[in-house]
């Protein structure tokens, strides 16, 4: 490839969880474009080597990012095959909403073990990498619900908050040292997550497929669904090397939901 044709990111090396579907793909799609080798992360090994063989570079590895040493094993592989971290972008993530008397103390542990505890112990395990470097990036996606409240998700909320409370206070910690992390929070996004939502509106109060969707579009001024490729176009954004000064915000997705 000659120097005229390479990506912004040629040759960086790129950690995605949950990589093998809606936004993680996408975001896997946009750095792939920039020349990003990818490992792609997720639970489902199929999956991923479905989104792996759509890209030039990238490599799946199946891998529960709620388990420190599954985690810290599957880094090491990861650098066996493409060298040191350059960027991460934590992706994984679930929400099962419920109602606040009926959430028990183990579903709240669920929510904190996926949303809050995977990006901690994946950075834990990139960010010698780039300390090393003196260079990386490390995307959160956190979720609308991490800079508002919504009925019914309060685990989940709690989750989000923490994971925006985490990339504030380490932006601080890594400033002086060529690192920046951030939170890209979508709204509603056209992913499985939405479209679990979409069920349970439907099975708990009788609502047509029509009405639960706009239920949930309702929150978005501009009435609709955020879309994956908006999400990783955010992502993509941050990872650029332009863009060294941005570090501990939020960047909300979402139509204008969050002002």
């Amino acid at each position: 490839m000659s120097e005229l044709n390479q990506g912004k990111l040629q040759g960086k090396h790129a950690v995605v969880t949950g990589g093998g579907r809606g936004i993680g793909a996408a975001i896997a799609d946009a750095l792939a474009a920039e020349g990003v080798r990818l490992t792609l992360l997720g639970r489902n090994e199929e999956v991923l080597k479905a989104k792996a063989e759509t890209l030039p570079d990238a490599v799946p590895l199946a891998c529960d990012v709620t388990n420190r040493d599954a985690v810290e094993d599957i880094f090491g592989k990861a650098r066996e095959n493409y060298g040191p971290v350059d960027i991460l972008v934590n992706n994984a993530g679930a929400a099962h909403p419920s109602p606040f008397m009926k959430t028990s103390p183990d579903d709240l542990q669920a929510m904190l073990d996926v949303n809050l505890m995977g990006p901690w112990h994946c950075i834990q395990a990139a960010l010698p990498d780039m300390l090393e470097k003196g260079n990386g990036r490390i995307v959160n996606i956190a979720s609308t619900a991490a800079l508002i409240g919504y009925k019914y998700v309060t685990a989940y909320s709690a989750a989000k908050h923490a994971v925006q409370g985490m990339t504030r206070s380490l932006a601080l910690e890594l400033a002086n040292k060529g690192i920046t992390i951030n939170s890209v929070c979508p709204g509603f996004t056209e992913t499985d997550i939405a479209f679990d939502a979409i069920e349970n509106i439907m099975n708990k109060t009788g609502r047509s497929r029509d009405e639960a969707i706009a239920e949930l579009a309702k929150h978005n001024p501009q009435k609709r669904f955020i879309q994956p490729e908006e999400v990783a176009s955010a992502v993509l954004w941050l990872c650029e090397d332009i863009n060294r000064s941005m570090t501990g915000q939020a960047i909300s997705v979402a139509g204008g939901e969050v002002m």
